[in-house]
């Protein structure tokens, strides 16, 4: 991890409740108690261990579990003004600065907690460009802790507003800097995502190719990515990213995307120290919307395909799918794109010319669900076949006139089922989107957060309802 240079705290006023008097005759009645909670603000310092793993990474404060992790308490006061407490010797008494110096390591965790009894209600942290850093407030207000990673050389302020015990509204305003700005060159970590821009099926996958590998082995590093590459929505969705390989993450909701979603991915990866002497780079946002939903589900075994829009059947089609020696796979699959002409030729599958399977046809209408060659297209030499046996190669045919509509209808990342084929089982992520057919425990363990966090039965989502308290922007 990179050497962090020591980080100045500052406490200033922040906007709060003024002391109330209690006047009969417009005098003050004496000093009022003074309303005002203990904050305590944790970070992990830089002294060479890993932040990332073991109880360094459990989302509550363990002092002396990691000998990293440091505590610094600061006064919240109803007048908006907060001091620095110094901790007391032994035998000594407590006392207060106004500014404390924070060395902090922009790749650990910030979190803000409560000392006493009482309750967080608002945390905005924002670096030196106005920009929010994304957190989550625990649910009874007990805890607040960055979901984002903080960037190094960055200049961050924290306002925080609570509740003290009685009930009166308290704040402070904190400021802090990351040490060990990142190189300004062009070797740093960028991540491409896709699809572009544009509307989609409700089975769109979100993808992110990144410019170099990040190694499995290297825990620490990829939640610090994961957490950077922010997916928002609205609606709401649960969902999570998943590995695919060193250089590739996936992610997607826990079940399809509603109708007319609009989907949000961006990157927080500049300035964020990565892995050791390694730091993200700018990458380009991108912006998608979901259309209705159609799903499309072919039964092998009774010849027919439904077609559904937004839970309602649509159209029923006769088909043909693979014959025996080319059973169509089974399971799950995403339209990849949409081909008015394909020329479809034995070859490309490993059929021998010369031999009686082998062909050669001009195809209309050719619906794409697999880079290997597997489409949904109008086959006119099986009609009579169609909706009676599975004569193909693989591919799912049917009328010209049922093919034409069926291209019409669909779009990229609808959802396209096959039952009842006796065909091998769609692969998750060589030949296409097959990342349904992962159930979403299996899911979750690809993502590097459920390791690191030690949850893996709960899910890391970076998907966040746009809100002050988890912003995005």
């Amino acid at each position: 991890m990179a050497a962090v240079t020591g980080a100045m705290l500052v406490v200033a006023a922040a906007p709060g409740r003024a002391p109330a008097t209690d006047t009969a005759d417009g005098v003050a009645a004496g000093p009022p108690r003074e309303a005002a909670v203990t904050l305590l603000v944790g970070r992990v310092l830089d002294e060479g261990q890993e932040s990332g793993e073991g109880p360094c990474a459990v989302r509550m404060f363990r002092p002396g579990l990691c000998s990293g992790w440091q505590e610094q308490r600061v006064r919240a006061t109803a007048r908006g003004v907060g001091s620095v407490v110094k901790e007391p010797a032994l035998g000594g008494t407590a006392r207060t600065a106004r500014t404390g110096v924070l060395p902090t390591d922009s790749g650990g965790p910030l979190q803000i907690a409560l000392a006493e009894p009482g309750r967080l209600t608002d945390v905005t942290v924002r670096d030196g460009r106005g920009r929010h850093l994304a957190g989550e407030l625990a649910p009874h207000g007990e805890r607040w802790l960055n979901s984002e990673p903080m960037r190094a050389g960055e200049t961050y302020s924290v306002q925080v507003g609570a509740l003290d015990a009685d009930g009166t509204a308290v704040g402070v305003t904190m400021a802090f800097r990351t040490g060990a700005a990142p190189p300004a060159d062009d070797g740093r970590l960028t991540a491409e995502f896709g699809p572009g821009p544009g509307t989609y099926g409700a089975g769109e996958i979100v993808t992110a190719s990144l410019s170099r590998p990040v190694p499995a082995d290297d825990l620490p590093a990829r939640a610090r990515l994961e957490r950077a590459l922010q997916v928002t929505s609205e609606p709401h969705v649960e969902g999570a990213w998943h590995w695919v390989d060193e250089s590739t993450l996936h992610y997607r909701p826990r079940t399809y995307w509603p109708a007319h979603t609009v989907v949000r991915v961006r990157s927080g990866l500049d300035g964020v120290e990565v892995g050791d002497h390694d730091y993200g780079g700018p990458s380009d946002a991108v912006q998608f919307t979901i259309a209705d939903r159609i799903e499309a589900v072919t039964d092998s075994a009774t010849h027919r395909m439904t077609v559904r829009r937004n839970g309602r059947v649509i159209r029923t089609i006769p088909v043909t799918t693979g014959k025996a020696g080319f059973r169509t796979r089974s399971g799950i699959k995403v339209v990849l794109r949409k081909e008015p002409k394909v020329r479809m030729r034995g070859d490309t599958v490993g059929i021998q010319r010369g031999t009686s399977e082998f062909y050669d046809l001009p195809v209309s209408y050719a619906t794409r669900v697999t880079w290997s060659g597997e489409y949904i297209h109008a086959a006119p030499w099986s009609v009579e076949a169609q909706g009676e046996e599975n004569v193909s190669h693989g591919c799912t045919g049917m009328s010209t006139e049922d093919a034409a509509w069926f291209f019409e209808t669909v779009r990229e990342g609808d959802i396209v089922e096959v039952v009842n084929s006796g065909g091998a089982k769609m692969a998750p992520f060589d030949n296409g989107f097959g990342d349904w057919n992962v159930d979403w425990r299996t899911w979750l363990a690809g993502s590097a957060l459920a390791a690191v966090d030690g949850s893996p039965e709960g899910s890391p989502s970076s998907t966040s309802v746009a809100s002050r308290l988890h912003p995005t922007t």
